[in-house]
């Protein structure tokens, strides 16, 4: 587990330039996602350094920890309460998927903690439920003006 956290942090340290996509900075409609230059008089295309370095083998992260979460841990992504089984929550962590409401989100958190897994998405479930003073100070109100 050692040699993976430091890879991990090697991968965070790692000097890395950020790809850009040519002309991002022109056109507010353009994405910032990585798109190949193919023009035939690209600069970038062509690697002149100043334009922008090209995605290359080399830039990788460790084979070991390619995809892995910051925390060390591996994603799983989980959409029923049922999904849950057979994970090891010393080597994987869930991630709700985002089509998944509130009730069923509520299950599977309450059953991840059950079972020791760690939620990378987690959200606050409790409603916030009115004050007993509140709704006296409400009905006091009503009577006054009637």
């Amino acid at each position: 587990m050692d040699e993976r956290r430091r890879l991990i942090r090697v991968r965070t340290r790692h000097n890395k330039p950020a790809f850009k996509r040519r002309g991002l900075h022109r056109k507010v409609k353009l994405a910032d996602v990585w798109r190949r230059p193919r023009g035939l008089q690209s600069k970038q295309r062509r690697q002149f350094r100043a334009k922008g370095a090209l995605p290359r083998p080399g830039y990788g992260s460790p084979a070991a920890v390619r995809g892995m979460h910051p925390s060390g841990y591996e994603e799983v992504r989980v959409f029923s309460p049922a999904d849950l089984a057979g994970l090891n929550p010393d080597f994987q962590a869930v991630r709700i998927g985002g089509s998944v409401g509130n009730r069923k989100r509520g299950d599977i958190q309450t059953r991840a903690m059950e079972l020791g897994l760690k939620v990378l998405n987690a959200k606050d479930l409790t409603r916030a439920a009115p004050e007993p003073a509140e709704v006296e100070e409400e009905e006091e109100e009503v009577n006054e003006d009637e």
